[in-house]
């Protein structure tokens, strides 16, 4: 069994570094913050018998060597940058609780045959690029054209990022994994949902990950004195953006029940003024389903409305495609494996889909993978109110090393 007490001192020290308020986090990827964060989680996967090093794509890499090098690696994982105004477990969960679990090992002498990773990849929440899942995507030579030239906020490159983090973006082909030296990979994360805390159970069996559909569409019509252009010849970008937006909820919603979502997080209007016509709005749409089928027969649905609705209102319309990820399912052994941990302890651990992706995504083109959801208070995420309690991460632990345990034998 894994050191409940240890774990939990883990988790208050690693929310100390970017704290903000009581119980919110702000570490951004590639920045000061998140290498304090790094060198925190180093000094722990040291105890546990790993050697580590900060790769070039600036994820932080625990090895612990297994009697048998030439086996593909055991890899967990998940991240420790967080959102701007984040909370204290998303990611780190993933991070704390495998350096736990070798912790355990090394201190039942378990010396494991193939050796065994843990990583905390770098920039899987995307908020400062506009693009996540960096560092997992990087170890894949998976990487797209531009990345490096990406900007923050403050006009940063990730290029000029990843330099003073200390990485060497000329090594990149260094650090990739080359086919076939990960044998699985294993992420134990909170759920960022509601569905564990509704059921009242603390831990969940994640089926796979819903494939995101991100668009981002700009609106244009006329500006216009809002005094003076009567409403029947007026061509009002947000008028339709506001149709659209009602559109992309009701088609998310014909199917009572089903895990698809549809949402609009951001509206831009131009020239944003209380007393113009808005003639430009420019919204981003996230399409999400577990079942692509169904996902590409909505995305048909919602084309078919837009045209229509700017037809409507004399608007002309741009639409562009973000990300197109496909919904990846997690390896039935693994899931077997899990749901088998679940039952020694006597936990009834439920199946359910991740909507929010996590680095399990990428690392599923590669390798077979495996997931354990922990209950979150009230389903809430990215958010300073997120919370796990640590009895639950600790039954997740366990349930990871038993989990662990059965892949060794293999």
């Amino acid at each position: 069994m894994i050191n409940s007490t240890r774990l939990q001192s883990h988790f208050e020290a690693m929310s100390l570094i970017g704290k903000i308020g009581e119980t919110g986090t702000n570490r951004p990827a590639h920045s000061p913050d998140e290498k304090k964060a790094f060198e925190l989680a180093a000094s722990w996967m040291r105890e546990a018998g790993m050697t580590t090093k900060i790769d070039n794509f600036g994820n932080l890499i625990g090895h612990l060597h297994g009697t048998n090098p030439e086996l593909p690696v055991l890899m967990m994982g998940s991240h420790l940058d967080s959102q701007p105004y984040g909370g204290r477990f998303d990611g780190v969960a993933g991070v704390l609780c495998a350096i736990e679990v070798v912790m355990a090992l090394k201190e039942n002498n378990i010396q494991p045959t193939r050796s065994i990773e843990v990583i905390s990849f770098a920039d899987e929440e995307g908020w400062r690029f506009n693009k996540g899942l960096f560092g997992s995507k990087g170890i894949l030579g998976k990487l797209e054209e531009g990345d490096l030239q990406r900007t923050d906020k403050d006009g940063i490159t990730r290029e000029q990022a990843l330099k003073d983090f200390g990485c060497d973006i000329t090594q990149f082909k260094e650090d990739e994994y080359k086919p076939g030296s990960i044998y699985c990979f294993l992420e134990l994360h909170i759920e960022q949902g509601p569905v564990l805390d509704i059921a009242n159970r603390p831990i969940g069996v994640v089926s796979g990950i819903s494939g995101p559909l991100w668009l981002t569409l700009k609106l244009k019509g006329m500006a216009g004195h809002a005094g003076s252009v009567p409403m029947a010849i007026r061509k009002d970008a947000l008028v339709g953006a506001a149709e659209i937006i009602i559109v992309l909820n009701e088609i998310a919603t014909q199917v009572p029940g089903a895990p698809t979502v549809g949402t609009v997080g951001t509206l831009n209007v131009f020239p944003a003024s209380r007393n113009i016509i808005p003639e430009e709005v420019t919204m981003t749409i996230d399409l999400r389903d577990i079942d692509l089928e169904r996902r590409h027969r909505y995305e048909k649905q919602l084309m078919d409305r837009i045209e229509a609705i700017t037809q409507k209102h004399q608007l002309t319309y741009t639409i562009s495609e973000d990300t197109n990820s496909e919904p990846r399912y997690c390896a039935d052994w693994i899931k077997e494996i899990i749901h088998a941990q679940c039952q020694a302890l006597n936990l009834d651990a439920p199946e359910l889909m991740s909507g929010p992706f996590h680095d399990s995504l990428p690392l599923s083109y590669c390798c077979d993978y495996g997931m354990i959801f922990i209950r979150s208070k009230d389903g809430i995420s990215h958010n300073p109110l997120e919370y796990s309690s640590y009895e639950d991460l600790a039954l997740g632990t366990n349930v990871l090393l038993g989990t662990v345990m059965e892949i060794l034998k293999k």
